[in-house]
């Protein structure tokens, strides 16, 4: 946790480090399905495209979506988060260092 330049942590700071490591590893997986849950939420208002209409352009079913959408989904697969990031238009990139890595779906034969 990073301090402040005169060390006083925020109300926030405070109750996370207060936190049993077991209620840590709760909120953490929360806060990234929040996280996912507002980018697919953007990308969507910005595409303008509806949940039925992304899930069909992803071959997926709409309960997948709607569930990433509305923060409800847990444990999305790899494989459907690539799906519905490509549909969109998106790619993803892991970068470590000076490297970088796509990450794309590879189609079965």
């Amino acid at each position: 946790m990073t301090k402040k330049k005169n060390n006083i942590l925020s109300t926030y700071e405070e109750h996370i480090q207060k936190m049993s490591p077991a209620r840590k590893k709760k909120f953490d997986e929360g806060y990234r399905e929040l996280v996912l849950s507002e980018l697919l939420i953007a990308l969507m208002k910005e595409d303008q495209v509806s949940v039925r209409a992304l899930a069909q352009e992803a071959g997926l079913s709409s309960a997948i979506v709607q569930g990433v959408r509305s923060g409800t989904k847990q444990n999305i697969t790899l494989q459907s988060f690539l799906k519905i990031m490509q549909a969109l238009g998106c790619s993803l990139i892991v970068k470590k260092n000076k490297h970088s890595y796509p990450m794309e779906l590879v189609e079965s034969q």
